[in-house]
């Protein structure tokens, strides 16, 4: 499903001279896969999910994702690709503060060719599925750190991406509540999703089925 060939992230110190925080990442990831993506501060990791996640883009090498060769695409393409197809589970939940739960899970559907009694029956499985539906007309601010990481997995996978991203998704977490978040994600993926995570945890990895260890840049 994704293949990066000799993709490089680098960034200009003066004089010529290139900082690389990512060197010659050779990556091949199969649908249904589960990665664990670990290494020590500063060895790329958030760097590579972000270029998996089409945000960053001052890179080069290859990026094949389903076929499509991301590194011909043009920065609205990849944008239209990454809506449609990628969700993001974040450290700091990223939800949108002066929207209810009901409004944040309805935000990523109105990035898609949805009606709105489809939206509506959209959000209604995924407040029952997350059994948040009583947490439906609540603000953010009013919810729990771990009842925050649920609202923002279901928004994550709300439209059906191929793939979820995940970047320390338990880092803010209580260890009950970080166990429920990575026995959801292994419940996702048993159903056939393509998970990506950055963790620093060797437990939550070990919930994976392979790990890719970075260090400085190059996986080891």
């Amino acid at each position: 499903m994704i293949r990066l060939h000799n993709l490089e992230r680098s960034y200009p110190l003066g004089r010529g001279q290139l900082f690389y925080v990512l060197r010659d990442i050779d990556l091949d990831i199969a649908e249904g896969d589960f990665v664990s993506i670990m290494g020590p501060s500063g060895a790329g990791k958030s760097t590579l999910l972000h270029i998996l996640g089409m945000h960053d883009h001052g890179w080069t090498g290859e990026y094949f994702f389903d076929e499509t060769a991301v590194h011909h695409l043009k920065a609205k393409e990849r944008a239209t690709l990454r809506n449609q197809q990628i969700g993001f589970v974040f450290q700091q939940y990223h939800l949108l503060d002066d929207l209810t739960v009901y409004e944040n899970l309805d935000i990523p559907l109105s990035y898609r060719h949805y009606s709105k009694s489809e939206r509506a029956a959209l959000v209604a499985d995924a407040l029952d599925r997350f059994q948040i539906v009583g947490k439906k007309d609540l603000y953010p601010r009013q919810l729990s750190g771990g009842q925050q990481q649920l609202v923002g997995v279901a928004r994550a996978i709300i439209a059906g991406p191929k793939l979820l991203l995940a970047d320390e998704p338990t880092g803010n977490l209580h260890s009950s509540q970080g166990e429920e978040i990575m026995e959801l994600f292994r419940r996702l993926n048993e159903e056939g999703m393509t998970i990506v995570q950055v963790t620093h945890s060797e437990k939550n990895a070990s919930y994976g089925k392979r790990i890719v260890q970075l260090r400085d840049g190059w996986i080891v």
